[in-house]
């Protein structure tokens, strides 16, 4: 793509010499599935925010996640993405024989967890059934811009969540949202920032994309690509090691971005195999098109992939190099 900035320029270019030079052409594959779009959280850009009442709400079952999983497994996809609003209703222990199944069918293989705010006791239940990683966001280092977006969420809470999961010995990720309406011209160094004090072991980061139907639907994208690829680079400068997520909603604000952003510092790509009667659901961001929803879409994008000269690796874990 074209730059307007040359210091960016120079910066992805940098990044992705870097990612090559530590993780080869290799990319990590994880598989989502979003098994529940109910929430007891009301934040403010979400489309699946409790207060959202046009939403048509679904809860798969455990056999429908377990079965789900096992196809994913067959077809070489070695991490499970289990990812959900937050769901009270899958108890600890509902979560914790679903993690089990799932670890019975192999071993081996990988589930993250990325459900949102839950008790230490059910981290660590989690944990012990089999649960290898858990994602959790912090969206933004800014505490008063975390409040207008999660009106009925605590920040030092979170950030102590996201502690209490390293010390459960989790492979811990998080990040944050950039394009925030009323964020600082300087909040992606402040946020880079906080992902390093936390010394986190995989990054997910995403543009700004308010929902339909949610009180900040009508502010807009203030992130272009050249700002999503610019801050690829900054993190993966700053943390050489880390694993980092080609963010689905990339795709959502310019098709193709996802791929284009391994080129910038991602390293991993999570393609959504969420069955397709629930997917268009899960609607936490305004879509434009169609993304990936099912196996066959999964490895399609790895053959797109091996296209552009990568070689997206089937059957492994992908475990961070961060410990």
């Amino acid at each position: 793509m074209e730059f307007k900035d040359p210091a960016v320029k120079a910066r992805v270019e940098q990044a992705g010499k870097l990612t090559k030079k530590i993780f080869g052409n290799k990319v990590y594959i994880r598989g989502i599935i979003e098994f529940s779009n109910c929430c007891r959280k009301n934040c403010n850009y979400c489309g699946i925010r409790r207060g959202n009442t046009s939403v048509v709400r679904y809860q798969m079952s455990p056999d429908e996640i377990v079965a789900k999983a096992e196809e994913n497994l067959k077809h070489g996809i070695k991490t499970i993405v289990l990812q959900s609003g937050e769901d009270l209703s899958y108890t600890k222990d509902v979560l914790v024989n679903i993690i089990k199944r799932i670890k019975a069918l192999d071993p081996e293989c990988a589930i993250t967890l990325s459900i949102g705010e839950r008790t230490e006791e059910e981290y660590k239940a989690f944990k012990d059934a089999g649960a290898d990683r858990f994602l959790m966001r912090f969206e933004t280092a800014d505490r008063a811009l975390f409040k207008s977006l999660h009106p009925d969420d605590d920040y030092d809470y979170r950030i102590e969540a996201i502690k209490t999961l390293q010390r459960l010995g989790y492979e811990t990720g998080s990040g944050f949202m950039f394009g925030i309406p009323g964020e600082a011209p300087d909040a992606d160094d402040h946020n880079i920032a906080l992902l390093k004090e936390l010394g986190v072991a995989m990054v997910g980061c995403g543009p700004f994309i308010p929902a339909e139907r949610t009180p900040m639907e009508g502010s807009g994208i203030h992130a272009d690509l050249e700002r999503c690829l610019d801050i690829y680079a900054k993190i993966r400068l700053a943390m050489p090691e880390v694993n980092i997520a080609a963010a689905t909603a990339l795709d959502a604000m310019d098709k193709g971005a996802r791929k284009l952003s391994l080129s910038a510092g991602a390293n991993v790509v999570m393609p959504n195999t969420t069955p397709a009667e629930y997917k268009d659901n899960y609607s936490i961001y305004e879509r434009k098109g169609k993304l990936d929803d099912a196996i066959a879409d999964a490895k399609k994008l790895g053959a797109e992939l091996e296209k552009l000269g990568y070689t997206p690796l089937w059957n492994q874990r992908g475990d961070s190099r961060v410990k």
